[in-house]
C-alpha cells in the first residue's frame, strides 16, 4: 500500500513538474480554453495555512464533479523562486488538474482584473460558469459544502 502511495505520488510530481506562468493576458485566455465547463479557480500559496488545508477536499471535489463537467485549476501565487516548494505540495495533495503560477508585473491591476474586491487575499477561488461567466468569488476561508453546492448549481 505504501508502496503504491509512494508511485502515486511521484506520478503526479511527474505529471506537473512545471507550473505554467499565467498573467493578465493570460487569464481570460485561460478561463475561455475551458468553455463548456465549470470551473473554479484556485488561488493559493504554499506560506497560507488556510490554503494548504483545503487544497485535498478540492482535488477530492474535482474528481467527484470531473465527470459532470467541472475542471480545478490550481494558480500558486509562491514567488518564482518557491515554485520547487509548489510542487512539491501539489504532489503531496494530490492535485492531478492545470497548474500555473501567478506572474504579473502589477500584482493590484492583476487582482482588480479578476475581481474588484478580491485585493489579493488568500485563500481566493473564483467560480465561472459553462460560458466563462464569473458566477462567483470565495474570499478567505470558505466551508467545502458551501463551495461545492455553489458549483452544482452550475452543473
Amino acid at each position: 500500500m505504501r508502496l503504491a502511495l509512494a508511485l502515486c505520488a511521484v506520478a503526479t510530481l511527474a505529471a506537473a513538474q512545471k507550473l505554467t506562468p499565467v498573467d493578465d493576458a493570460g487569464y481570460p485566455k485561460l478561463i475561455a480554453s475551458q468553455k463548456g465547463k465549470v470551473v473554479l479557480v484556485n488561488f493559493w500559496a504554499t506560506y497560507c495555512k488556510p490554503c494548504r488545508a483545503e487544497m485535498p477536499a478540492l482535488e477530492k471535489l474535482a474528481a467527484k464533479l470531473k465527470a459532470r463537467g467541472f475542471a480545478l485549476i490550481t494558480i500558486s501565487n509562491d514567488e518564482a523562486d518557491k515554485q520547487p516548494l509548489a510542487l512539491k505540495a501539489l504532489a503531496e495533495y494530490g492535485v492531478a488538474g492545470p497548474t500555473y503560477w501567478r506572474k504579473t508585473a502589477d500584482e493590484d491591476k492583476f487582482c482588480d482584473a479578476i475581481d474588484p474586491n478580491w485585493g489579493g487575499a488568500l485563500p481566493a477561488l473564483f467560480l465561472y460558469n459553462r460560458a466563462g461567466k464569473k458566477m462567483k468569488a470565495f474570499i478567505g476561508e470558505t466551508p467545502i459544502p458551501t463551495i461545492e453546492a455553489a458549483i452544482e448549481k452550475l452543473l
